[in-house]
């Protein structure tokens, strides 16, 4: 019997493919048996990762293409790249995280040009990946774009967590995550009819060798495990993109532990 959340014949971009979490979106679509994009804008690290992808899986059916989604030109040079190689493109994953090299300033010290620039790379740029993409998959009346948030485009940040360690909690960031919650309910919305769905993730902290101070204050606001790995998103994602969740739409699925209680 076929699994539910089986992707065979499905064909799934993933925007920052290369990136700490895309490795593992795209690893569990592999292994959920579709066809994994890697859409990287560093054509040569996303060629890299698919190498280093193909040895540990030897089946995958792994693509890349270069993208850089801040670009109408690019995203529409690759959509025309994948279209040639494909006869369809099934789903977006908006995955990527542009941003300049002033970000992850602490409040005071971000400058206005900086605060719209990243704002603009990245939740622009998620807009328009996913206007550009959106035309596509109207022509076929079938559509999936999944968006990557956060628990703080949810709530207010837990700021006593980074007290005694060098980290922050962007601004930025929670601009960002929050304002594509409510993109992708304004877009399911927009498509309605068009056979085109739109949902969120909004995974916790992930683990990427933080400051062990960080870690402890992190795991004590969760339930269970605290700080995740990267795959303990990707169940969810491979929900998402399967056709059992095909009436999900406008929704946005929380995976953090218990955090945000």
């Amino acid at each position: 019997m076929k699994s539910q959340f089986n992707l065979e014949g499905k064909v799934v971009v993933v925007t920052g493919g290369a990136g700490l979490l895309g490795q593992e979106f795209v690893s569990g679509i592999c292994h959920a048996g579709g066809t994994a994009i890697i859409a990287d804008y560093d054509i040569d690290n996303a060629i890299k990762i698919k190498k280093k992808l193909k040895q540990e899986l030897t089946s995958a059916k792994i693509e890349t293409v270069e993208m850089d989604i801040t670009s109408k030109n690019s995203i529409k040079k690759a959509i025309s790249s994948l279209l040639c190689n494909f006869n369809s493109i099934d789903a977006l994953v908006n995955n990527a995280y542009p941003r300049n090299v002033s970000y992850g300033s602490k409040f005071f010290e971000v400058e206005y040009n900086d605060f719209c620039e990243n704002i603009g790379m990245n939740l622009g740029g998620y807009f328009l990946t996913s206007q550009q993409f959106a035309q596509h998959f109207i022509k076929y009346k079938s559509g999936n774009i999944i968006n990557v948030s956060s628990i703080y485009g949810v709530i207010a940040p837990k700021f006593e967590i980074y007290e005694d360690t060098e980290m922050t909690m962007p601004v930025e960031y929670a601009v960002i995550k929050s304002g594509l919650i409510h993109l992708t309910k304004y877009m399911s919305n927009y498509f309605k009819g068009t056979g085109i769905r739109v949902n969120a993730i909004s995974p916790g902290g992930i683990f990427d060798s933080q400051d062990k101070k960080f870690i402890q204050s992190y795991n004590k606001q969760c339930l269970s495990k605290g700080i995740l790995d990267k795959k303990d998103v990707t169940g969810s994602l491979i929900f998402l993109l399967s056709d059992s969740s095909q009436y999900m739409n406008g929704q946005n699925l929380i995976v953090d532990d218990g955090f945000i209680l």
